[in-house]
């Protein structure tokens, strides 16, 4: 089977595909002044490009990782997001934790995994 990479630089793929399934990375909001909505926002749209450019859409997400920077304060605030962008009767399976991120302004970073039609 072929490995198809998405957006491939030296470090990373922004996605990959193989056997039926695509991988997206960790994406993050590119306007980090932008509060845990704003930012959640930004960063589901991305995820959702590179599920379209892989073939696929959130209706087939299959388990996601949320990592938040303050979990007390924005917890509710990424979820209301979250549970708005989510399609009908397709939530993946999901963990979410609170944990340092790559830099100081990053609230949030989510990392998806989906079926390919």
């Amino acid at each position: 089977m072929d490995i198809t990479r998405i957006a491939t630089d030296t470090r990373r793929s922004r996605a990959v595909v193989y056997n039926n399934m695509v991988f997206v990375g960790g994406q993050t909001a590119d306007d980090r002044s932008q509060d845990i909505q704003g930012q959640t926002n930004q960063t589901l749209a991305k995820i959702e490009r590179f599920l379209a450019e892989a073939g696929t859409d959130k209706s087939r997400l299959l388990t996601a990782q949320i990592w938040i920077k303050n979990l007390e304060r924005d917890f509710a605030g990424m979820n209301e997001v979250w549970d708005a962008w989510t399609a009908p009767n397709a939530a993946p399976t999901r963990a979410t934790a609170q944990c340092d991120l790559g830099a100081s302004d990053i609230l949030v970073e989510i990392i998806v995994t989906a079926a390919v039609a």
